[in-house]
């Protein structure tokens, strides 16, 4: 009998060590050897894996900044520059520098410019609302009004305004990290550089319906008229889908196209005086008028000719 209690012990003692040496050469065979840059790169991070940088986390954005051959494709928003050039100096890459960017909202639907037609009494979600019914105004492309982008900002830097029922967005604390973009269920907050100094320039309205149909939802539509295309002499506008854009590369800061525009739709934020329309308008139609009688007369030298 003890024979047999020892013969037992002995295989079993026998079977676990071999076991056990399987299981370390399956492991040895399969582990995965991590690259310890990743945890140094996860230590300059700023740790809010807000997804702004397109991962979901930046654990995951340390691993894929890692892994890629330069830093081209990667960049974290919240950290901005100074982030990445820690980033780069672990990784030994070089990086380039980016402007500045910042949450700005595309509508001008105040509840003074667009009244309210009907009441909604129901969930208070942008998204909920949006999935039921075009909204409580006439314009069924602009803020919603719920504060789903207000709920879905880490960082404080946006909240509602009661007077305007609009969102506003504190440029101090917007970190760029696009997930109030990503919330919005019309698509009204884009990314833009921040501009030198602060200045910028965007037209705030997204209503792509013809100008009679825009300008009867809300005052301060974008009717699609094309002044402002017409008025600009940098080739930074552009009139699409009845919707007026201004490039931010191209975009000189002039203003003209703000002073120009009939309903207000284009906005100018962080210059330090106001603009003096009507100075402006002035300028634009001498040069305007200058251009026609230049024109004229190398057209009546061309005829003489």
């Amino acid at each position: 009998m003890s024979q047999i209690i020892i013969w037992t012990i002995a295989i079993i003692t026998v079977l676990g060590l071999l076991l056990a040496l399987v299981l370390y050469l399956v492991a040895e065979k399969f582990k995965v050897v991590e690259d310890p840059r990743i945890d140094e790169v996860e230590k300059v991070m700023p740790g809010a894996n807000c997804g702004g940088c397109g991962f979901a986390g930046c654990r995951a954005f340390a691993e894929a900044a890692v892994k890629a051959p330069n830093l081209d494709n990667n960049f974290c928003p919240v950290g901005g520059n100074d982030v990445m050039a820690k980033v780069a100096a672990i990784l030994g890459y070089e990086v380039k520098a980016k402007a500045p960017m910042v949450a700005v909202v595309r509508c001008n639907g105040s509840c003074t410019n667009r009244p309210t037609v009907n009441t909604y009494d129901g969930y208070p979600s942008c998204k909920v609302k949006a999935a039921l019914y075009s909204g409580d105004t006439g314009c069924a492309f602009g803020c919603l009004g719920c504060g789903d982008c207000v709920a879905a900002c880490q960082f404080g830097a946006l909240s509602m305004d009661p007077q305007t029922g609009l969102p506003v967005v504190d440029a101090s604390k917007c970190t760029a990290c696009g997930a109030c973009t990503k919330a919005c269920p019309k698509g009204i907050i884009e990314l833009r550089p921040q501009g030198p100094r602060g200045m910028r320039m965007y037209v705030s309205c997204v209503n792509k319906d013809k100008g009679p149909s825009a300008k009867k939802a809300c005052a301060a539509a974008c009717i699609g008229c094309g002044i402002c295309a017409k008025t600009c002499r940098h080739g930074a506008i552009t009139v699409e889908n009845n919707i007026a854009y201004i490039d931010p590369e191209k975009c000189k800061l002039c203003r003209e196209c703000e002073a120009m525009c009939p309903t207000g739709a284009i906005h100018a934020v962080g210059f330090p005086k106001p603009l003096d329309k009507e100075a402006v308008k002035a300028r634009i139609l001498e040069r305007q008028k200058k251009e026609r009688e230049a024109a004229a007369a190398a057209a009546a030298a061309q005829k003489e000719a």
